[in-house]
């Protein structure tokens, strides 16, 4: 099994950063109104921010996954999620669909999703073929529904996966444990955001090796 230098060194990476977002991790977003504990959110936003700052000083793109819903996707099943706690969040044109503190910059992919995968009726896996993306380095909230969705869809989809786990978050330190536990038990590794930034500045990745699309497209 490779380590996590070979990993980051050897092959094409991305940083998916998954639905920070308004209704997700502002104190007036939709799940923190309804008691959701932003403890976790406040503690690694500033890693995930100079994880994003490292990334594009290294030329690794960074893929923002943004979650929409509306009556088109509001599926009987899906409504129901959460007690229905979930039904008013990131409604399509909202200020809760709103990123959170980061800005993606026109070299960055935003993927849009409405489901916990964003690799579901998405085309996130199409834009990390034309990257020649292998490995997903896995940021984002919550730790232990969207992140860990997508990092088992990605790991299926054969991906090397990186779970960052100072930089995710999930309404409480059990929830966000467990996914950490889960993910280097079965499907991946988890590392911390200095170890991350350390490797990439030991690979030396340049600007011309990274394939990127010109401008973000929302889809």
């Amino acid at each position: 099994m490779r380590t996590l230098e070979e990993l980051v060194k050897e092959t094409r990476t991305a940083v998916i950063v998954v639905d920070v977002q308004n209704d997700y991790c502002h104190p007036d977003g939709a799940l923190p109104l309804s008691g959701c504990d932003l403890s976790g959110v406040k503690s690694m936003m500033p890693n995930l921010q100079e994880l994003l700052t490292q990334a594009r000083a290294n030329a690794v793109p960074i893929i923002f996954i943004q979650t929409f819903h509306e009556k088109a996707t509001d599926s009987e099943a899906w409504v129901t999620r959460s007690s229905g706690r979930s039904s008013a969040v990131c409604r399509t044109g909202s200020w809760g669909a709103q990123f959170y503190e980061v800005c993606p910059e026109k070299e960055d992919v935003i993927v849009n999703k409405h489901r916990y995968s964003a690799f579901v009726n998405t085309r996130l896996d199409s834009v990390l073929h034309t990257l020649k993306v292998e490995t997903l380095v896995m940021t984002g909230v919550s730790t232990n529904v969207c992140v860990e969705s997508t990092a088992r869809d990605g790991f299926m989809r054969d991906y090397n996966i990186v779970l960052v786990h100072d930089a995710c978050a999930s309404y409480s330190q059990k929830a966000h444990d467990m996914t950490v536990e889960n993910i280097e038990g079965y499907f991946g590794k988890a590392a911390t955001t200095p170890e991350l930034i350390r490797c990439w500045e030991q690979s030396g990745h340049h600007s011309d090796e990274v394939l990127r699309p010109a401008q973000p497209a929302v889809s």
